[in-house]
């Protein structure tokens, strides 16, 4: 059976759910089933509306509409005169999507990275709780700093991430040095995982120590941390990022509306 077929016999499926549901709701759930399926790669043009219209048997305006959803969720992306296109980590406009720090003088946000850590752990249990893992499961840990660009690089940020082993298998510091490109599109390119959505906890802490020598602050200096809990499709967590940001010549940027 190809794409095409299996794409067919499922609408059928998608229009059986309960009645309230609208049926462009429907459309798009059936969509997403498909990208987390990987029937369509992150960066791949998918079918037309008019093609998907015709497969599904709906109109053209349904799947527009479940289209325009699946947009405006950073799950597509829309390219004028060229199509519609599944929405990558390694695009440029997406690339900093999750990184709302922004420099006071509106300069760019490039940072570079210096890896201090990566190894495979038992989970913990405050990582096996967001992560859904059990205590004693294996999972990835990884610490870095952030720095500015502009020679001399200021450190601006301390991550430790934690991701579940079974999903990063073969993830080493070796490889995470030698990747140029962001974070998330290795996870993407490499190991099939593609972050959808994330969760986020801020609050202001003082430096410890350790945090205080590897940010280059005094110790107790006020930081800003960010907690995050990134998901892929399906709902499924498979990222606990602890950020410690300097705010000296930076804030935390978000839209709202």
């Amino acid at each position: 059976m190809n794409a095409r077929d299996g794409l067919e016999e499922r609408s059928a499926a998608a229009v059986a759910v309960p009645s309230f549901s609208p049926l462009y709701r429907q459309i798009k759930a059936l969509l997403l089933s498909r990208l987390q399926a990987g029937e369509w790669k992150p960066g791949e043009m998918i079918p037309s509306e008019l093609e998907l219209a015709a497969r599904l048997k709906v109109s053209q305006g349904t799947v527009r509409k479940a289209v325009d959803e699946l947009a405006q969720e950073n799950h597509l992306v829309r390219r004028q005169g060229k199509g519609t296109f599944v929405a990558t980590h390694a695009e440029e406009r997406t690339q900093y999507r999750f990184l709302r720090l922004t420099p006071d003088d509106g300069a760019s946000t490039r940072l570079q990275r210096r890896l201090l850590e990566c190894r495979r752990v038992r989970a913990g249990a405050e990582a096996a709780r967001a992560l859904e893992l059990r205590a004693s499961d294996m999972a990835v840990q990884i610490r870095r700093l952030l720095l500015t660009a502009a020679e001399p690089a200021q450190p601006v940020v301390l991550d430790e991430i934690w991701l579940p082993g079974s999903l990063f298998k073969g993830l080493t510091a070796e490889k995470l040095a030698a990747w140029r490109g962001p974070m998330y599109g290795l996870f993407e390119s490499e190991f099939g995982v593609r972050m959808v959505r994330a969760e986020e906890r801020i609050r202001a802490v003082a430096a410890t120590r350790d945090e205080a020598a590897l940010l280059g602050v005094t110790p107790s200096a006020p930081l800003l941390l960010v907690e995050r809990l990134s998901y892929t499709y399906g709902e499924r967590p498979v990222e606990l990022r602890r950020g410690l940001y300097r705010t000296e010549h930076f804030h935390y940027r978000n839209e709202l509306g």
